[in-house]
């Protein structure tokens, strides 16, 4: 408890303040009394969050339930004013120390009986809290005052008020933090929404502290993000917990909330008929002297302001320091008689009680709210996406081979994909090094003036220059808008939004271009495919400036040079093996089978290698999370299926169909409408809702349903049953894919959100790259059904493959958590 300050308030609504109590990165609390001597804690709202509406909103909401709490074991919410210039509550004072310092300075660990009940006292207040339709979010040491016949529980709500400006995430595109790294649940750290089963693992975290003193998973020992990883990963330390309650402790501490047991089953679990106190004499003696030194303290007056000289200039900064938006006037004094200065009496302040307000975790800011353009800037990134998928599928080469009198092969064909490929792993890392948007600046130039020079070459030699140069910029342009976008958005149901937008445009892109390239260099020329990169790059440069927000960068590490060299060997003999197993019709030549065998051994290392270096391009939580993992595998398996479909649909259409080059690029556009429609009208409505693979899955037997339709009505005259086959299969595609990209990108710090966007593009460009050499070199009129059965494979595994411990989760008041 402190003295207040002289740029303190001297009253807060009905009540005068008389000592601070704490201060954080939410706000201040101070003791505050009324008019008939009711001693109660203030909490006063940060100005940054009081002025974001939405934080007054929520809070306003959160204050209103949690003044429904009213349980035994909680500080009751007395008042407040969420419409102040500064909004504020007040809450009774418990006049005892929270269990962080009795626990870790005064007296160390509990001892089993005191562990015991405090377990049954914090369930009940739990069951209290969630009753009135609230999540605590930051239940720890600090937020559990001592008092004699009791533990009570204080600050729940405003962590939920807070998480408003967060987008329910753990990292955001602030940084901001909400809860307590020693005490978040595996949800929390992955950035799901939350339900009441995460206030029982930061109740087990509670008890281990009580019972043993130490943090769990080791908070104190190592840095945030190797704590975080252990939180989501590792199995508990239980050593020291009382037998008795071990197992108790370790089901609250389940990785799966379905596995929790409920506050209320904990509360049954620990009911005890022991008699006497619940604390050690030591304890209650402290509690006893807190009590008494709060009935004795009274506040130091503060001096009445200085007059400023005869003739002195008012400092204008004064003025501004003053808190006069919300601090009432004081009454003008009276002048009193002149009375002989009377000697001071200090009066010794009690030890501080434990208010501790919810804090962001050290070196964040507090939210700024979201970047009010966001929208305008995902339309700009997904035209960055479209202008380098443009030009990845090149439908004006045959035209350029033959003025150029260009043979089979080369290096002109060639070059795109292999450097494209194999710098995208480097890509993201330098979207993470030097900034995503800068990044991404860097590619969109470097693209513009290497599509000026593809369209002016003259030579092959040349051509295959530009072609190179274009892949190179691309790998930098595609992980960072990706990059960009996973930072942009916060909120839940807008970053589902986005996320089905710009899989949309990742996975319809292809189908875009492979006919307009093809028309546009047909009816004029093949140079103006390349010279048109240009310009559209230009505007969607402009765009970057000024409509997109940067993501946070990661510092402090060295360069992983061998991981890029392995990332890129890897995946450019790879993509070398596609491409001469494509040119020469056959996975048997030499020149495929080398490269292919080399890839993949490089790639294994290159795996292995992360998991050893102390700075790995990816970021080893990435790598190690089963579900991430699952929706890489998932997205190449139905890569070899869907993204050399659009190729066979353009053969489809024009070789077997008959179809005008403007017709079937109308069956196209259609296609990309219904994918659309299927990535932000379904997937994104219904991901937080139901279990993400049964949205993959569906998806992916959609898009076999469509191309079995084109394949039962390939006889049928008209162009009718093909535009209903194409409506399904982009329907279905939608549907499916953006799920995978929500998933791969969730629950990524920022400054790892290029890493984790090289590693999606990757899987989607290697399962592209197989599917279109795999479905090309079979007959003709089976390539309908060879993409159908790669799809329904696809869809067969995807369950398994992508684990339970990604779906997302209910929020408080809507019903349990579905299982998945």
């Amino acid at each position: 408890m402190d003295q207040l300050r002289s740029d303190d308030p001297t009253r807060i609504g009905p009540y005068r303040l008389i000592a601070r109590l704490g201060e954080g990165g939410m706000g201040l609390v101070y003791l505050g009394r009324d008019e008939g001597g009711r001693t109660v804690a203030v909490k006063v709202v940060q100005a940054d969050y009081a002025g974001h509406h939405e934080f007054r909103r929520r809070f306003a909401r959160e204050v209103a339930a949690a003044r429904r709490v009213g349980g035994s074991f909680t500080a009751d919410v007395l008042d407040a004013d969420p419409e102040a210039a500064v909004p504020w509550v007040a809450t009774q004072y418990i006049p005892g120390p929270d269990l962080s310092t009795v626990v870790a300075k005064d007296f160390g660990p509990l001892p089993e009986h005191s562990v015991r009940f405090l377990a049954n006292r914090l369930a009940l207040a739990l069951q209290a809290v969630h009753a009135a339709g609230l999540i605590h979010r930051d239940l720890k040491p600090s937020n559990v005052l001592v008092t004699v016949d009791g533990p009570r529980v204080i600050d729940f709500g405003i962590a939920r008020a807070m998480d408003s400006l967060s987008g329910d995430s753990l990292h955001t595109r602030t940084g901001m933090l909400i809860g307590s790294p020693g005490f978040m649940s595996p949800e929390q750290v992955r950035g799901l929404e939350l339900t009441p089963a995460s206030d029982v693992f930061c109740l087990g975290a509670v008890l281990v502290h009580a019972a043993t003193g130490r943090l769990l998973f080791g908070a104190s020992e190592t840095g945030l993000n190797a704590h975080l990883f252990r939180i989501a990963e590792d199995e508990a330390d239980l050593t020291g917990v009382p037998e008795s309650l071990i197992d108790l402790v370790r089901a609250c501490l389940h990785k799966d909330p379905a596995e929790r047991p409920t506050p209320q089953q904990v509360a049954e679990r620990t009911q005890t008929e022991r008699d006497g106190e619940w604390l050690p004499g030591a304890v209650l003696a402290q509690l006893g002297r807190h009590a008494a030194g709060l009935l004795d303290f009274a506040p130091v007056p503060r001096p009445e302001p200085v007059a400023d000289a005869p003739g002195a200039r008012p400092d204008p900064r004064a003025a501004l320091a003053q808190p006069q938006v919300w601090v009432e006037p004081r009454p003008q004094a009276q002048p009193q008689p002149q009375v002989p200065p009377q000697p001071q009496v200090s009066v010794p302040l009690p030890p501080p009680p434990g208010y501790t307000p919810t804090t962001p975790a050290p070196g964040v800011r507090p939210p700024s709210g979201p970047h009010p353009r966001r929208w305008w800037g995902l339309a700009v990134l997904a035209l960055a996406q479209l202008t380098v998928l443009f030009q990845a599928h090149p439908g004006w080469w045959p035209f350029a081979q033959a003025d150029l009198h260009l043979g089979v092969g080369g290096p002109a064909p060639l070059a795109y994909g292999f450097f494209f490929g194999g710098l995208l792993l480097f890509g993201g890392q330098l979207a993470d090094r030097v900034g995503a948007r800068r990044t991404l600046v860097a590619g969109l130039v470097g693209f513009a003036l290497a599509s000026l020079l593809g369209g002016a070459s003259t030579a092959a030699g040349m051509l295959a220059v530009a072609r190179a140069l274009q892949g190179v910029f691309a790998a930098l342009v595609t992980p960072s808008a990706l990059a960009l976008v996973n930072t942009a958005f916060s909120d839940p149901k807008e970053r589902r939004r986005a996320f089905g937008i710009y899989a949309s445009v990742g996975v319809g892109g292809a189908a875009c271009a492979v006919l307009p390239n093809t028309w546009l260099a047909e009816a004029t020329d093949w140079r103006l495919c390349l010279f048109a990169a240009a310009p559209v790059a230009t505007v969607a440069l402009v765009g970057v400036l000024t409509l997109v927000h940067d993501a946070p960068r990661r510092a402090g590490a060295r360069f992983d040079a061998l991981g890029a060299l392995l990332g890129f060997a890897s995946v450019a003999a790879l993509t070398f093996g596609h491409y001469h197993a494509e040119e020469q019709d056959a996975w048997t030549a030499p020149l495929a089978v080398i490269p292919l065998a080399g890839g993949a051994l490089a790639l294994v290392t290159f795996l292995w290698w992360q998991t050893r270096t102390s700075s790995p391009l990816i970021p080893p939580y990435v790598l190690r999370d089963r579900g991430r993992i699952g929706c890489y595998l998932t997205m190449i398996l139905s890569g070899v299926g869907t993204f050399g479909l659009f190729g066979i649909l353009n053969f489809y259409l024009l070789a077997l169909r008959d179809y005008a080059p403007t017709a079937a690029g109308m069956n196209f556009l259609l296609l990309f409408i219904a994918l659309v429609l299927g990535a932000t009208q379904v997937s994104a409505r219904l991901l937080h809702r139901v279990a993400p693979r049964v949205l993959v899955v569906a998806g992916l037997l959609t898009t076999a349903l469509g191309l079995v339709l084109m394949i039962a009505t390939e006889s049928v005259d008209g162009h009718a049953p093909d535009l209903v086959g194409m409506l399904v299969i982009g329907f279905g595609l939608g549907t499916a894919f953006m799920p995978l990209y929500a998933l791969a990108a969730d629950a990524v710090a920022p400054e790892h959100s290029g890493a984790a966007s090289a590693a999606l593009t990757v899987t989607q460009y290697l399962g592209g790259t197989i599917g279109s050499v795999l479905l090309v070199t079979v007959d003709s009129p089976r390539m309908l059904w060879g993409a159908t059965a790669a799809v329904l494979l696809a869809a067969v595994l995807a369950a398994p493959l992508i684990s339970a411990g990604t779906r997302p989760t209910r929020t408080a008041g809507s019903g349990p958590t579905r299982p998945a």
